[in-house]
């Protein structure tokens, strides 16, 4: 009789296979209060990894890291109406503090841009102060009614980027470069993800922008997945918190805005990009654990993988040893399977006596025997092959499962079906995005040919892509 599989397979039920993966790989836990997640030390471990990646990139584009308080007044939300609007079916709000009712109520944050504003509007005053450029790291709360671990949570973990400029070429041209420079860059060479690059529609933009830029990635299954956004706010919340700088020529001028956010929810793209049926697989370059060096059995197999975990951390590699040579060792590997852990290296009494080891690699599969002194010089150039080909399947799923369409018709065949579409922004028009809608497709980004009008929905040559979404 066959052995039940670790995992549901992918191809039996995608969504079942991505919690079996989640519970099995030790990743997060759902929380007491429905939508809220609990990350598990291996997860959180990703997370970690991703923030370090990130925020070097952040820092690099000129912004600098602060905090601001959880709590808003109510009061501040309603002074954008488009925000107000926007999040309003999301919020958490506080009417009670210290056993009384709030003279105020309070929105626990769903995101910053109001209460930065207020303080934006005290900190800059002249052309002198601009730009001003902050990113936070934080938590943030928005009423999920389809939970789902790393996709949707009632309270998600994020960084959230917001800026103030003198102009509106300025605060145009800092967005992109955060959406190109630091999100694309992060995802596409760090997570081997193929993302796509675009903006959104007017009906997808977010509250209160007047362009938001997108990175949309095609998960396992076909579905596209928001993996980050960067908007440009205009002038829109200078003028509701009169953020006012007083400029060269000595006149009171509105300061030009940005706000830019990834989260927690790029740890489901990462499962769902990369996972196949027997777990997940980490990128070799975000992997917190790059190497695990395993003891199969016997003492001095144990005293071995010591020796070399500490010979290929000195060689600047990530590593972590398994001597746990009371749990069985078919256990522990498929553990470490499930976790994704680029590479294995296996050793056992019979490996002493050849002075080698089992080379085993996660990504594309399959082992090799090699040289135990040999493997402080061969990993990086191991790690740099299977992050190189993660990347490239990413691509070529995308590519493969991409059609271009004439008909709105189409487009919504190739969608149900599992896949993207592309299509000509001026056939689809919003209109024809509107009847998609009703089919739960979605544009999830324009695409334009020339990108020197960004923001210009009829450009020539501007396509939609439409697909079914997370």
């Amino acid at each position: 009789m066959a052995k039940a599989p670790v995992l549901t397979p992918q191809a039996e039920d995608f969504p079942r296979w991505y919690q079996d993966l989640i519970n099995k790989a030790e990743l997060a836990d759902n929380g007491p209060v429905r939508g809220t997640m609990v990350i598990r030390p291996y997860g959180y471990g990703l997370w970690e990894r991703m923030q370090q990646e990130m925020d070097a990139r952040i820092k690099d584009a000129g912004a600098q890291n602060a905090y601001f308080p959880l709590f808003i007044p109510q009061s501040y939300l309603t002074r954008e109406a488009e925000h107000v609007e926007g999040f309003a079916p999301e919020l958490a709000v506080v009417t009670h503090g210290g056993g009384k009712e709030l003279e105020e109520p309070v929105v626990v944050r769903p995101t910053s841009e109001t209460i930065i504003n207020e303080y934006f509007s005290k900190w800059v005053q002249s052309y002198r102060d601009l730009p001003l450029l902050i990113n936070q790291w934080a938590n943030v709360v928005r009423w999920e009614m389809r939970p789902r671990v790393f996709l949707r949570t009632t309270e998600f973990l994020w960084q959230e980027g917001h800026t103030a400029h003198a102009t509106y070429e300025d605060a145009r041209d800092y967005a992109a470069h955060i959406h190109k420079d630091v999100y694309a860059d992060f995802m596409t060479n760090v997570l081997g993800i193929d993302v796509v690059l675009g903006r959104k529609t007017p009906r997808e933009r977010f509250a209160g922008a007047i362009n938001t830029l997108t990175l949309e990635g095609m998960m396992g299954d076909g579905k596209a997945l928001q993996m980050g956004t960067s908007h440009e706010l205009g002038t829109n919340f200078s003028k509701a918190f009169n953020t006012t700088y007083l400029s060269k020529d000595g006149k009171q001028e509105l300061a030009w805005q940005t706000s830019w956010g990834t989260s927690t929810r790029m740890v489901g793209g990462l499962i769902m990009s990369h996972g196949d049926d027997n777990g997940l697989r980490v990128p070799p370059r975000l992997a917190a654990v790059q190497v695990v060096v395993m003891a199969i059995k016997g003492d001095e197999a144990v005293a071995k993988v010591r020796e070399i975990g500490d010979r290929l951390k000195a060689a600047g590699l990530r590593v972590q040893i398994d001597d746990r040579i009371d749990t069985p060792f078919g256990r522990r590997a498929v553990d470490w399977e499930l976790k994704g852990v680029p590479v294995r290296i296996e050793v056992g009494p019979r490996d002493l006596e050849a002075g080698t080891a089992m080379l085993a690699r996660r990504i594309p599969g399959g082992k090799e025997s090699v040289r135990i002194d040999s493997l402080a010089e061969l990993l990086p150039t191991v790690l740099e092959e299977d992050q190189a080909q993660l990347l490239k399947e990413s691509r070529e799923r995308r590519e493969s499962r991409t059609s271009d369409v004439t008909t709105i018709e189409d487009a919504a065949e190739a969608a149900v079906a599992g896949g993207w579409a592309r299509i000509s922004w001026s056939t689809l028009g919003q209109e024809g995005e509107a009847k998609l809608a009703e089919q739960a497709v979605s544009v999830r980004c324009l695409v334009a040919e020339d990108e020197s009008v960004p923001n210009a929905d009829d450009a020539p040559g501007t396509v939609a892509i439409v697909a079914r979404a997370y």
